[in-house]
């Protein structure tokens, strides 16, 4: 840790963003009051690790409502609590936390978080892999776009999170650009890609295509904002 802060002190650099985690028995919204406190403990490292390597932005992923009312509403209060405590420390840290879009579920419980939480502490980070199982127009991306601060672009064909290259399944990339021009989002492109699902014979070859694919989707992107600009003009 302390070599990776001095290497980016050194060339003037910064992490973009950080995924936080849960392991076991250290989950943020579990039902067990034990777990949800080392939960808790495990978030906050990762913020404390995103400040020291000069990011402002940690990922989560929050589970979707349990469908049963009492485990519904007790899941609500522990979220509730996690983030209370999380918001207060992110705050001093300088950190935003943004909430990862899973599944449909998931995603209806991040926009009750949404309303409930201030886009200063919660913002949204986009996954395109995930979203390209569930929701291939980008409504929901849309509903949220002012929220977001992250993306995880990857592709895949539909039925299964692959995390492939960009440009290589079924996601609309063009329509992803689209939406995201009209979006909160002004960071650069940022993938999140599996060699195991890639075609290529050697790590440099897969980098190298990444970048490609990087550079492209940069250029969709910017075609996309200058043709609002001119359309607002």
């Amino acid at each position: 840790m302390d070599r990776i802060e001095a290497w980016l002190k050194e060339y003037g650099l910064a992490l973009l963003d950080l995924h936080a985690s849960s392991g076991v028995e250290k989950k943020y919204y579990s039902l067990r009051e034990y777990e949800r406190l080392a939960g808790v403990a495990l978030v906050k490292n990762r913020i404390e690790m995103a400040a020291r390597l000069n990011s402002n932005v940690v990922i989560l992923h929050v589970p979707g409502e349990p469908s049963e009312t009492t485990e519904k509403i007790l899941f609500g209060r522990q979220v509730r609590k996690s983030l209370d405590a999380l918001q207060v420390y992110a705050r001093i840290q300088g950190v935003k936390i943004a909430l990862e879009n899973l599944n449909r579920s998931n995603f209806l419980h991040i926009q009750k978080l949404f309303s409930e939480y201030s886009p200063d502490f919660l913002g949204f980070c986009y996954d395109s892999g995930h979203g390209n199982l569930y929701d291939k127009a980008f409504t929901d991306l849309e509903a949220v776009k002012d929220r977001l601060i992250s993306i995880h672009l990857h592709d895949n064909d539909g039925l299964s999170d692959q995390h492939k290259p960009l440009f290589s399944g079924t996601v609309d990339w063009k329509g992803l650009a689209a939406v995201m021009a009209r979006s909160a989002y002004d960071r650069c492109v940022s993938m999140e890609l599996m060699t195991a699902n890639a075609e290529f014979d050697s790590e440099e070859a897969f980098l190298g295509n990444a970048y490609q694919d990087g550079l492209r989707f940069t250029e969709m992107l910017s075609f996309e904002r200058k043709k609002r600009m001119s359309c607002a003009a």
